[in-house]
């Protein structure tokens, strides 16, 4: 894809929900190239190059025929794995295929592996069967387009401090974050930034369930793997109790480059309580504002507020708070060298 230099490629990169992916053409742009997206007959996924190689138009635009796409311009058709399967003018075929791309279906994503489809390592697939349960139906999700770079995304997310600060409108903690500890776990490639705040308030997600003046031990949970998949646990339990029995909800956060300035931000969540349908709309709106109103308008607002500047270049200060977003960057830039120097 185009942006070798800026991307990872040997890695998995979210492309979308399950259910967004069906008969109908679906046009994403990933890692700064055009991609088709559609569910094969069979039930699997493919995905290619939006782009067909005569003059370019976006096979999206085109008609599907079973697993065979026809370029809406000049009538060449293509299967699912890229190849020319009919040209209208002639009987001999051009010399010419899609790029495709390695997909998989996990946990509700569908997730693309931008670098050679046989080096494609399932293994690596992010856990998020977290998401999936089973009391509960299918988790909330959406996908939010932002306006800057992923990393300024995962700056934001692995340093959840900010939430007293940028979410006074929706999600702040009454100052709980202050009474906690934080700290970073390297596992690998894998990052984890957890905060643990013993003996505060009930937080808003187990309102209802909890008197709102019961004192409770309260935790926020971040694991991130590369590039940029992040599972938050928000839990809660009476103060001094046992964790596994309380109220948790588990959250995905899931970035993707649209291009080298441009994300996909992509979120789930589980819920407190088993699923009713009041519920879900109270929990759309508090997750929309949190994330369009609050979240979204600050992270663009710093990325332009760069102008054009490297991160690095920039010169930025570093709180104790820090630790998640910076390690986060760090494990980036060596794998990002790693892969430049194996090619």
């Amino acid at each position: 894809m185009s942006g070798a230099a800026s991307f990872l490629r040997n890695a998995w990169f979210m492309a979308g929900w399950s259910h967004e992916v069906g008969d109908a053409l679906l046009r994403r742009r990933l890692l700064g190239d055009p991609v088709l997206l559609f569910r094969k007959e069979d039930g699997g996924v493919a995905a290619m190059i939006d782009r067909c190689p005569h003059r370019f138009a976006p096979l999206s635009m085109g008609t599907r025929s079973g697993d065979t796409i026809t370029c809406a311009y000049h009538g060449l058709s293509f299967e699912a794995g890229g190849a020319c399967v009919a040209n209208p003018f002639s009987d001999k075929l051009p010399k010419a295929s899609l790029r495709t791309f390695a997909v998989a279906e996990r946990d509700g994503i569908v997730w693309l592996w931008p670098g050679e489809a046989d080096q494609a390592d399932e293994a690596l697939i992010p856990d998020f069967s977290a998401l999936l349960v089973e009391s509960q139906g299918e988790p909330l999700t959406g996908l939010l387009p932002m306006n800057a770079p992923y990393e300024f995304g995962t700056d934001n997310l692995m340093d959840l401090s900010h939430i007293e600060f940028v979410h006074k409108g929706s999600f702040a903690g009454r100052g709980v974050i202050f009474a906690g500890k934080h700290e970073v776990v390297t596992e690998g490639t894998r990052l984890r930034s957890n905060w643990w705040m013993p003996n505060v308030p009930a937080p808003g997600h187990t309102y209802g369930i909890y008197p709102p003046d019961m004192q409770t031990d309260h935790w926020l949970e971040m694991r991130w793997d590369p590039p940029a998949s992040m599972l938050l646990e928000i839990g809660a339990c009476p103060a001094g109790g046992n964790r596994e029995g309380g109220v948790i909800v588990q959250q995905a956060h899931i970035l993707t480059p649209e291009t080298a300035e441009t994300t996909h931000y992509f979120w789930a969540t589980t819920r407190p309580a088993p699923s009713n349908h009041e519920g879900d709309r109270m929990l759309e709106t508090l997750m929309g504002q949190a994330f369009r109103e609050e979240d979204k308008p600050i992270i663009e607002a710093a990325y332009a507020n760069l102008d054009g500047a490297d991160f690095w270049d920039a010169g930025p200060i570093s709180l104790q708070v820090d630790g998640g977003g910076t390690r986060a960057r760090r494990t980036i830039q060596k794998l990002l060298k790693e892969e430049e120097a194996a090619s």
